[in-house]
């Protein structure tokens, strides 16, 4: 892995975290909890929770649900590979906050392309999914047809047909009143949330542009083994695979492409354009994704958004928003500072800063104890699907329509998954070639 500063961030914030500091904002809630079928009734039920996909972000999103709630138990994981499973299953037993919560068996721990079904049939409450993002949309449909509450990493979709199939699965979670969070972990951070609000609130004026970065290093690659499928090989490395990750703008940057919208009140832009390549990240190690993409979204009120993000070894790193408005500027500084503005009133964030991965967490299982519902379906779906739209814009050269981002065909995802299915080798998209389907 690339040691630069920003992928070593990245790498921390996706690895599991055992810090007893994320416990600041825990704790458990009232005993209100909801069993599919039942009603919001007081008890003191113990909360069952399944881990699909036990990655870094997925032993990090257990061991947050662990914190959230004293009186949760994790009873079930499932992961394509099962050295996954059992180095996670070591790390969160090995917690001294939580460890002795996290009740896995053998029967319990499931491995293969079919793990995700067998968590969810395994009587669990709550499925927490961290798959690479090709399998969410099918996942969240499962997980909701079976009445789970339901903590869904980021993006939900890679492909507007899976796109599709996650808007279905979120309107349907609705009417079962199930909770459904989000992975847009900024959403659930406390600075910018205040420093969003402050621009809904209309202190900037209006907002005529948003100027967002993701600009980082490169990340991991996982040599080719003789025994490994082509299968194997592309779900072992699946970052670099469209069908499984959507690109680094879709599975990465999607984060600013999320602030974006959240500046924009989540009215979606009209149309998209983009610049975009593959110019330094070229090995076959890499797949078949691009290493930058450069995008400007367009408005109905001419308002505009650009969003810049690359992956590329010793080049300057960023990852901030500027939203300059009519009345003064806002910049969301992230990791390296607290969101102000500058203009006709000026304003910090001075408050707290606790972990916005707890906060999710705790904000899910509260409403689950509450009985109220929480769901995110809308504003994370059209989050994704604003990513998608830049892709789409990036590998075809052209500019892309907000309705032609839904309506697409293209379907990305294999017909068969097992490790001897046949999978495309795919090529690199070509701007002006490449066609949209």
């Amino acid at each position: 892995m690339n040691t630069n500063n920003g992928s070593n961030r990245l790498a921390t914030r996706r690895h599991f975290i055992k810090t007893s500091s994320a416990a600041l904002i825990g704790g458990a809630f009232a005993a209100n909890l909801s069993f599919p079928g039942k009603s919001f009734a007081e008890n003191s039920d113990t909360l069952k929770i399944g881990l699909i996909g036990c990655g870094g972000r997925g032993s990090g999103a257990a061991s947050q649900a662990l914190m959230a709630d004293k009186n949760v138990v994790l009873t079930a994981m499932g992961d394509a590979f099962d050295n996954r499973l059992q180095s996670s299953l070591k790390n969160l037993k090995g917690s001294a906050e939580f460890g002795d919560r996290v009740k896995v068996t053998p029967e319990t721990s499931f491995v293969g392309f079919d793990a995700y079904q067998k968590v969810i049939d395994s009587g669990v409450d709550v499925v927490l999914l961290a798959t690479p993002p090709g399998f969410r949309p099918y996942h969240l449909k499962a997980a909701v047809a079976a009445g789970k509450h339901v903590f869904c990493e980021k993006p939900m979709a890679t492909d507007a047909p899976g796109l599709r199939v996650a808007m279905e699965a979120a309107q349907e979670a609705k009417k079962k009143k199930l909770s459904l969070v989000s992975g847009f972990c900024w959403r659930y951070n406390l600075a910018e949330r205040a420093g969003f609000q402050q621009v809904l609130d209309g202190n900037v004026g209006l907002v005529r542009a948003v100027y967002s970065t993701y600009n980082t290093g490169t990340l991991w690659s996982f040599p080719r083994k003789p025994e490994w499928t082509e299968m194997e090989y592309q779900m072992r490395n699946w970052y670099y695979f469209t069908w499984l990750s959507g690109d680094h703008l879709v599975e990465q940057a999607c984060h600013s492409i999320d602030k974006m919208s959240w500046a924009m009140n989540d009215v979606p832009p009209v149309r998209a354009t983009a610049h975009a390549g593959r110019q330094v990240r070229t090995g076959p190690e890499f797949g078949h994704i691009y290493d930058h993409f450069a995008i400007v979204y367009e408005y109905a009120n001419g308002s505009k958004g650009f969003l810049f993000t690359r992956q590329q070894d010793n080049c300057s790193q960023d990852n901030t928003d500027t939203i300059l408005g009519t009345k003064g500027i806002a910049r969301i500084l992230g990791f390296a500072g607290k969101p102000e503005i500058t203009g006709e009133k000026n304003w910090k964030y001075e408050g707290p800063r606790p972990d916005m991965y707890q906060i999710e967490h705790n904000e899910l299982f509260k409403s689950i104890r509450e009985g109220a519902a929480k769901n995110d379906g809308d504003w994370m779906l059209q989050s994704t699907r604003l990513a998608l739209l830049g892709r789409m814009a990036a590998y075809t050269g052209k500019t892309i329509k907000w309705e032609e981002s839904l309506s697409s065909q293209e379907n990305l995802m294999p017909e068969r998954l097992a490790w001897d299915a046949p999978v495309v080798v795919p090529t690199v998209a070509m701007p002006g070639k490449t066609p949209f389907i």
